[in-house]
């Protein structure tokens, strides 16, 4: 490498947590021009390394340094000013405002009365999406927005920074295979303008499509790099885990057994219309789609969380209107959200508890806590689970996102759940935790529990389910037996135009 070529260096980075040393120690470079990948476990340190890098964390030590001179990054600002901009996994949009707004938030475009400009603001952010080959309604709040699109307003605002250095921390991981091929296209026109990228991914067949270079760290260290070119996922994999993984997808023998979960014509516009199936005991049903195609919505109607306006929901037989997600609760529902940080955990919160809130009755006595009982659920579920934390009473937003996952499915675990509703199992967490992840699903069905799995990866809907459900604008379009289930076919009725 010639310093000509070299843009960003990063020396010594240490970063401590309670209880962690996230960092240690690592030295990190990047190429004008280059589209680089950093890869490793949950926990490896790679978010960490790269939120030093925008400002976001103060690291104890270390040096970064940008064209041969050296910069102290103290802030998110102090990045940005730098031309680092970073597209975070934990989405950072200002709910209460509109797409448009959030896109150019801090530089609007002002009128010659020192107004915003909201006509041109607009029209600026339908070119910014336009730029990603989408189309969406900018005036529309982003509270309203699916996880998915938040994710491309998020990649939207990053880009029209004029960043020199951009990174993208996991964002395809709620993502269409279309908007994929879209993100990628767009990257390469970034780097071929000189841009250098840092690109965070568990998925490992993007490091092929896109890198240039990948980085692996392994427990807070950095293990080498490698050119992209002389090396395969299996090396990638074997120096991420130390060790070599074994079948992605469990085989299951369990039978599937009576239903427990009947919806007939359930409706809840505009994103569900008239959907019927049947999920049974032992059985994981895949439920795919595109985004918009109402999967999560749906989910949310069975929960409680949004009204059932038509149709009937029947509960081991019995027909229910679940008007709350309480009622859900007590019904032996369990409801694993696409978002585990919005939507699934309460992140100030200790683990702890988290994976007590949802059944408190079972460690109270006479109306008070009983902490004992309290500690002994817990450490049952955390051996159980394998949930890595130094202690309950960690911080769930410290631990990594494959154990943040966990934590999640513990909590309903805890409520003795026997209907799970896990909408994006595996989001943002790395290979060996998919496995294991798999695994714990696999051992859910095997004791008599039932899944409703919605998935944006279709290997996973191939691989974990027994059925296969296809949603497309709010309707059910496709079922296949796992038999005779292939991509071309679901992708087919998850694409297929709809009659008006």
């Amino acid at each position: 490498m010639t310093d000509e070529t070299l843009l960003l260096e990063m020396k010594g980075i240490n970063k401590f947590f309670p209880g962690v040393h996230a960092v240690q120690n690592v030295d990190f470079e990047l190429r004008e021009g280059e589209i680089h990948a950093l890869v490793g476990e949950n926990g490896a340190g790679k978010s960490t390394l790269m939120k030093v890098l925008a400002g976001v964390h103060l690291p104890e030590s270390g040096e970064i340094w940008i064209h041969g001179a050296q910069i102290n990054v103290d802030s998110p600002a102090t990045a940005l000013n730098a031309g680092i901009a970073m597209v975070q996994q934990e989405l950072k949009l200002a709910n209460a405002l509109t797409v448009a707004e959030n896109i150019f938030l801090g530089h609007y475009p002002k009128n010659r009365y020192g107004l915003v400009d909201w006509k041109i603001l607009e029209q600026n952010a339908v070119g910014a999406l336009a730029n990603l080959n989408i189309t969406m309604d900018v005036k529309r709040l982003v509270s309203n927005l699916s996880v998915a699109e938040m994710q491309l307003v998020e990649i939207a605002k990053a880009l029209i920074k004029d960043a020199k250095i951009i990174i993208m921390d996991e964002p395809s991981a709620v993502l269409t295979p279309h908007e994929l091929n879209q993100l990628y296209k767009t990257l390469r026109e970034q780097r071929a303008r000189g841009v250098s990228i840092i690109y965070i991914s568990h998925r490992l067949e993007e490091i092929f499509e896109l890198a240039d270079r990948v980085t692996i760290m392994k427990d807070g260290s950095k293990v080498i790099d490698l050119d992209v070119a002389s090396t395969n996922k299996f090396e990638i994999v074997k120096l991420m885990v130390g060790r070599e993984l074994g079948k992605n997808y469990p085989s299951r023998t369990n039978k599937v057994g009576e239903p427990v979960l009947e919806l007939r014509n359930v409706t809840s516009k505009p994103r569900v219309q008239n959907v019927s199936f049947t999920l049974h005991r032992g059985e994981i049903l895949g439920l795919a789609g595109l985004i918009g195609a109402g999967r999560s919505d749906l989910a949310n109607v069975i929960f409680g969380v949004d009204p059932l306006e038509g149709g009937e929901i029947l509960i081991r037989g019995e027909t229910v209107k679940t008007a709350s997600p309480q009622d859900a609760m007590r019904k032996g529902l369990g409801y694993v959200t696409e978002d585990r940080r919005r939507t699934g955990l309460f992140g100030i919160m200790t683990v702890r508890e988290n994976i007590t809130i949802t059944n408190l009755k079972k460690c109270t006595r006479a109306g008070f806590l009983n902490l004992k009982r309290e500690y002994e659920i817990v450490k049952d579920l955390i051996k159980r689970l394998r949930i890595v934390t130094p202690t309950s009473d960690q911080i769930v937003q410290n631990l990594s996102g494959g154990n943040q996952q966990r934590v999640l499915l513990s909590k309903w675990i805890n409520t003795d759940s026997e209907i799970f509703i896990i909408d994006e199992p595996t989001r943002g967490i790395d290979v060996g935790s998919k496995e294991e992840f798999y695994f714990l699903m696999n051992d859910l069905v095997a004791n008599g529990a039932a899944i409703l799995m919605i998935s944006s990866e279709l290997p996973e809907i191939l691989g974990m389910s027994d059925r296969i459900l296809v949603m497309n604008h709010g309707y059910l379009t496709g079922e296949f037996d796992i038999s005779e289930a292939t991509e071309v076919k679901i992708m087919e009725c998850a694409a297929l135009e709809m009659k008006k």
